[in-house]
């Protein structure tokens, strides 16, 4: 199992080496006042690992942070009253989405995202780059932009770095993210060099477009799965001066292995006094690993696909609920679980909502979810700020690669969890 865990880590807490790139931003050994930016703090570090606060119009965020996934103005199965006793702390809209419905116009007449879902805090939205880039069939690329049609009725759509930057502001989103070119998994050198270099001219595009004060503009890295190429892209992308980074195309059928030590070497190149972003990223081993390699907020429909489809992610591995054997089970999904389902309901109850096709099932999974992940996030902050993210990094990383990828077998016996 130890060589799981070695594997799984990817020789975590070894020296970042990547070759002669001379790092700008390497001021590991300044003090923490010194990677202060105008939006972002860093509070306490642990190797690469960062505890920090980011300051919004609508509040601050506490990093290492994960971003619940709304995709068309709300997170399925749930109510905002749900994310907030979960812990939520922003959310994550999607521009190509709701551009499509109801449209960005309505939204901004109804007085912006944040209203027409009455939600009172901090939300991302991305460009729109992912889904548009995702419709091969359906899109024709250009220097200006991307034209598309609909996956819903057929019909021609036109966005570039200026359109996306409209819809997000008409959204009124407090981060919005340029519009780049996400690149599809496997890719050639050559594609990935001539769309390195397009998400570029489309990030000066886009801060030239984005125009609205209250917003922060974050740039994304690309460059695919070729290392030279992602740390020139990310020379290229920090060169233009914004408040956070992202880091994109990762998580889109790679070997996932290859995505970890992507993620190792190259978050730690991107500015130490800026959020960095992973983005779509995934499941509660790959959000350890990232933050530390000194990754700051994630973003991911994990948690609440897997819930619906009866996954369910517990500090003892996952619980597949459909499962016979949780028929007559009176105990709770994760008996150190403080969450709604987990203090009122059994695997027996929720195994015959699921069994039934209730839609209470996918709430209360999604409710239990949820709660993990933000959790997670919350117990990383606590072991970075006390100086034990070492401690319980091991901890996580033995736990999720021994138990994390027994799916569909019964959770472990319980297991000891340290608290945030």
């Amino acid at each position: 199992m130890l060589d799981q865990v070695d594997n799984a880590r990817v020789t975590v807490g070894a020296q970042n080496t990547t070759g002669n790139l001379k790092d700008p931003f390497d001021i590991s050994k300044a003090p923490l006042k010194h990677l202060t930016g105008e939006h972002f703090e860093v509070k306490a570090t642990e190797g690469e690992a960062r505890s920090g606060t980011l300051h919004t119009p609508h509040g601050s965020i506490e990093t290492p942070v994960f971003m619940a996934v709304g995709t068309r103005a709300t997170v399925k199965a749930v109510i905002n009253e749900d994310l907030d006793k979960a812990g939520c702390q922003i959310l994550l809209g999607n521009t190509y989405h709701l551009h499509l419905r109801p449209g960005e116009k309505t939204i901004a007449k109804m007085g912006g995202l944040h209203k027409f879902m009455n939600w009172k805090k901090p939300i991302l939205t991305d460009s729109g780059g992912f889904q548009v880039f995702s419709l091969a069939a359906l899109r024709k690329m250009t220097e200006a932009g991307v034209e598309f049609r609909s996956h819903l009725d057929g019909s021609k759509y036109f966005i570039s770095p200026e359109k996306s930057m409209e819809i997000q502001m008409d959204l009124g989103s407090d981060i919005i993210m340029a519009f780049d070119e996400c690149l599809p998994y496997p890719a050639t050198r050559e594609h990935a060099v001539k769309s390195m270099e397009l998400t570029e001219r489309w990030l000066r595009r886009s801060k030239e477009a984005m125009t609205r004060k209250e917003s922060m503009l974050f740039g994304i890295v690309q460059g695919g799965l070729d290392l030279d190429l992602r740390l020139k892209s990310l020379e290229q992308i920090t060169n233009v001066d914004l408040p956070g980074y992202a880091l994109g195309g990762l998580s889109v059928g790679e070997p996932i292995e290859m995505m970890h030590e992507l993620v190792r070497k190259v978050a730690p190149h991107l500015p130490k006094n800026k959020p960095r972003y992973l983005m779509g990223v995934g499941t509660p081993l790959d959000l350890i690993l990232a933050v530390d390699s000194g990754v700051d907020m994630f973003d991911c429909v994990m948690p609440t696909r897997t819930a619906r489809n009866g996954t369910i992610f517990t500090w003892n591995g996952r619980v597949s609920i459909k499962r016979q054997e949780y028929k007559e089970d009176p105990t709770p999904l994760d008996p150190e679980c403080d969450c709604y389902t987990c203090l009122n309901y059994s695997k027996a109850y929720l195994r015959h909502l699921f069994a039934c096709g209730e839609h209470l099932s996918a709430q209360l999974n999604t409710i239990h979810n949820l709660h993990f992940y933000f959790q997670l996030m919350e117990r990383s902050r606590a072991a970075i700020r006390e100086g034990r993210w070492a401690e319980f990094r091991d901890f996580c990383l033995t736990r999720f690669v021994s138990r994390g990828g027994t799916v569909g077998q019964k959770a472990a016996p319980v297991i000891s969890v340290p608290k945030a």
